[in-house]
């Protein structure tokens, strides 16, 4: 029995002496693989993390570089030209108003002289135009097209490239424009002080400015040709209008003259006064200026009272300046000289006799002699 039990015995120290070492192994290498697992992982999540790094930097640089982009730019920049473009639109409406019906203009610094010479001056038109109007529409169009584009809406029925670029246009003739007033001002006007004026170009060259931030920096420079022919187009349609409209009769010493009321010292006829009523009667009219002195003459000739009848247009209410041009009614009647008599619809140049005067306009001269006696 006990040798038995020693040779069964024997066995179990041997298998279990080679079943250990490979429990160990196979624990080992599952260790291992685990390890191997867990450094994949490990690399995985620090590639995923990186990815998502360089994803978020990509991210904000594509914020950073958003804003310096025209298009968010020019938001600001449109509004300002809205806000602008406004504020000019009705100032040149109230100028507008002024210069149609004639009116006195309120001038916030000085006496209003000053506004009113230059508001009456030859300088006040283009080719007849009276500017503000011309301005007016100018300021109405920047204001229209600075809302829409800052809206990101159609401007005027067209693309926003070219809203932009037809905003740039206008304001860059606004600009050159009230440069070549700046300069009339200074050189014609030589102690006045127009304050609408200079708000005027204060507001040109503002909206000039904001009209090339919003369509930027580059696409100004591409646009800097059709700029320059722009400018010289407003400055040479300027010169031509105002070439043309210079008064003619403004000698060196007739340069500068206060108005003044000449005294009519002859006594008036019952011709006199009769003829003048017939004229007053059939809307006959004379034209003429204060420092005219056919013109008085023409007065004397009806006497004292009879010139107190007659329908007389005085050219130069203002007096007569270097610059001031002719009042709109006398403008309109294209005169060529003083006096100058519309009758019956017939325009007759120079000083006439009582008897021309009569003939012309269907005065019956004896039946008034009769009816006076």
């Amino acid at each position: 029995m006990a040798s038995i039990i020693g040779v069964s015995s024997s066995p179990f120290p041997t298998q279990t002496s080679h079943l250990l070492p490979s429990r160990s192994n196979s624990i080992s290498s599952l260790v291992q693989l685990k390890r191997d697992s867990v450094r994949r992982l490990l690399l995985l999540r620090v590639n995923c993390s990186s990815r998502q790094v360089g994803d978020a930097e990509t991210e904000s640089e594509s914020k950073v570089v958003l804003p310096d982009t025209p298009a968010d730019t020019g938001i600001s920049a449109y509004n300002w030209c809205a806000a602008l473009g406004g504020i000019g639109f009705l100032e040149t409406s109230y100028l507008t108003f002024l210069k149609l019906t004639n009116s006195a203009a309120f001038c916030p610094v000085g006496d209003g002289a000053s506004c009113g010479d230059i508001l009456n001056s030859s300088y006040s038109a283009v080719f007849g135009v009276p500017l503000p109007l011309i301005g007016m529409v100018a300021y109405g169009v920047v204001a229209i097209l600075g809302i829409q584009l800052g809206q990101k809406s159609r401007p005027l029925g067209t693309g926003e490239a070219n809203g932009r670029l037809v905003l740039l246009g206008t304001t860059t003739s606004m600009a050159a424009a009230s440069a070549y007033f700046l300069y009339i001002l200074s050189t014609k006007f030589t102690g006045e002080f127009c304050p609408y004026c200079l708000a005027s170009v204060l507001l040109s060259f503002s909206l000039f400015i904001s009209s090339m931030k919003g369509l930027g920096f580059q696409e100004v420079q591409k646009d800097v040709g059709i700029q320059l022919l722009i400018v010289l187009l407003v400055v040479s349609t300027l010169n031509n209008s105002y070439s043309d409209s210079q008064p003619t009769n403004t000698g060196s010493a007739l340069a500068e003259m206060e108005y003044f009321t000449a005294e009519i010292t002859s006594e008036s006829t019952p011709f006199a006064i009769s003829l003048a009523k017939h004229l007053h009667s059939i809307g006959a009219k004379m034209y003429g200026a204060f420092w005219c002195s056919h013109c008085q003459e023409q007065k004397q000739m009806f006497g004292r009272e009879a010139a107190k009848l007659l329908d007389y247009v005085e050219c130069f209410p203002y007096g007569l300046k270097r610059g001031i041009s002719m009042i709109n009614a006398c403008q309109e009647a294209k005169l060529e000289g003083f006096p100058t008599w519309v009758i019956n619809g017939e325009v007759l140049s120079g000083e006439k006799k009582l008897s021309e005067l009569a003939a012309l306009s269907g005065f019956d001269m004896k039946e008034e002699l009769t009816e006076a006696k």
